[in-house]
């Protein structure tokens, strides 16, 4: 007998081929050469645009614009290359509407900004589909970088520093490159395989070496390349896992979201990855939203976001929270976890309510009890397996200017380390910014 979304338990298959692939397609249609144009035309080419300043890798945004408005989007794209060497993954992934389109005066004038990712991705995808790498390798320097993790800034100084004529071997724990490009990002955003054609492309500047399957702490120690290399580079991104800490969360079917993602987008065939009927996931970031929706396009039919904190405090963009509640998501927000019923598998999430006074966060008394035969769990991830030496702060590698460890010759980025927002346009940033420093510090400008 075949399963339905109406199949008890924790089953795969729960839709058809055609119906997976419709649910599955891009999330933004890209532009056409036309769209492109007109969308480019809505913009002001303001001075001192604070579209740039929102944008953590401050790219010229008017500039590329004008470039797209003038039909050179291969000039557009290598003006956001030169600053954001990922900026098609950013184009697709990147919150925008809370930071270069929040910050656009077309937002503020009308509430419409001009749909800078879209254009952005319009032109990049552009050049990339084109087979054109626009940097060449300076002479060689002689110098040799490692970069642990091979995620948005292990790849964004790792290009850098390639590009400045450095040699880089580049080391990664998991079997593919790319880090949460690769595993971490709803398959609907990044279709057709686009991180590993990323990869692909970035690679194309030569000089670099990928060696996969190697992990610091177990295959590497910071010692020995600190003895090898003439700089070390650590993003080697958030490993760990916060419990969930409540009785039950050791049931079948309790599972970590990264670990859903992963295996969903790892999946070739995502008729085979199994989902509850009614599925629960714990938390309130851009994770828990992903799990979410995507358990909906696989055929769950009923999925609750239950966060502990009320609506203003998520961390989920507005946009996020929308596009849940359009898959057909519900969202409770002031609901806390205490504990998961069920026998060896879970049936239910019980719930207290809460509400948040002068003291801090507090429960209501009262509780709710949600239905759940699989609860995926999105409350954040943690450093682990930080080499000795390394000075910590408030659980990541402490860093001053452009990434500088504790450690003499170390320097580390990305979501590792202690700075801005754990965004894959800020990791881009810290990485390309780290290169520039390592170069200046190995070549002595």
């Amino acid at each position: 007998m075949s399963t339905s979304q109406h199949t008890p338990g924790v089953v795969p298959g729960r839709l058809s081929e055609t119906e997976l692939e419709t649910n599955f397609s891009d999330l933004h249609a890209p532009y056409d050469a036309h769209e492109a144009l007109v969308a480019a035309d809505r913009c002001y080419f303001c001075h001192d645009a604070p579209c740039i300043t929102a944008c953590p890798t401050t790219i010229d945004i008017p500039l590329f614009i004008r470039q797209i408005a003038t039909g050179t989007p291969e000039a557009a794209a290598k003006t956001i290359f030169d600053q954001n060497i990922l900026g098609g993954m950013c184009a697709r992934v990147c919150p925008t509407e809370t930071l270069c389109e929040q910050a656009c005066v077309r937002e503020v004038a009308e509430g419409k900004p001009v749909e800078i990712g879209r254009l952005q991705r319009y032109a990049t995808d552009t050049v990339m589909a084109a087979g054109v790498h626009p940097y060449a390798r300076a002479p060689e320097t002689g110098k040799k970088i490692a970069v642990v993790g091979a995620g948005p800034a292990g790849l964004a100084c790792a290009h850098r520093l390639a590009m400045k004529g450095h040699g880089v071997d580049l080391f990664d724990a998991k079997p593919k490159p790319g880090g949460l490009n690769e595993y971490g990002i709803a398959t609907y955003k990044t279709v057709d395989d686009f991180a590993q054609a990323e990869v692909d492309w970035l690679m194309k500047i030569g000089g670099i070496t990928l060696q996969s399957g190697k992990a610091l702490g177990r295959d590497l120690t910071l010692g020995e390349l600190s003895e090898d290399y003439d700089a070390v580079f650590l993003s080697i991104g958030l490993a760990g896992v916060n419990a969930l800490g409540v009785a039950g969360s050791e049931m079948k079917n309790v599972m970590d979201a990264v670990d859903f993602i992963s295996n969903l987008r790892q999946a070739k065939d995502k008729s085979e990855v199994p989902v509850g009927r009614r599925v629960v996931v714990i938390g309130g970031g851009m994770t828990a939203v992903d799990a979410a929706v995507q358990s909906r396009l696989l055929g769950a039919e009923d999925v609750t976001i239950a966060y502990r904190r009320d609506k203003a405090a998520m961390s989920a963009s507005e946009f996020e929270q929308k596009l849940a509640t359009a898959k057909g998501v519900r969202i409770l927000y002031n609901a806390q976890p205490q504990r998961i019923v069920g026998n060896v598998a879970c049936e239910a999430v019980e719930f207290a309510y809460t509400e948040t006074t002068p003291d801090g966060l507090r429960t209501t008394g009262e509780t709710r009890t949600l239905p759940a035969d699989q609860v995926l769990t999105a409350i954040g991830q943690t450093l682990t397996g930080t080499p000795d030496g390394l000075a910590l702060e408030r659980g990541k590698i402490a860093v001053t200017g452009a990434g500088r460890t504790s450690l003499p010759g170390v320097w580390a980025g990305g979501d590792c380390a202690l700075g801005g927002e754990d965004l894959t346009v800020t990791a881009v940033a810290e990485g390309r910014d780290a290169a520039e420093d390592i170069h200046a510090s190995l070549m002595g400008v």
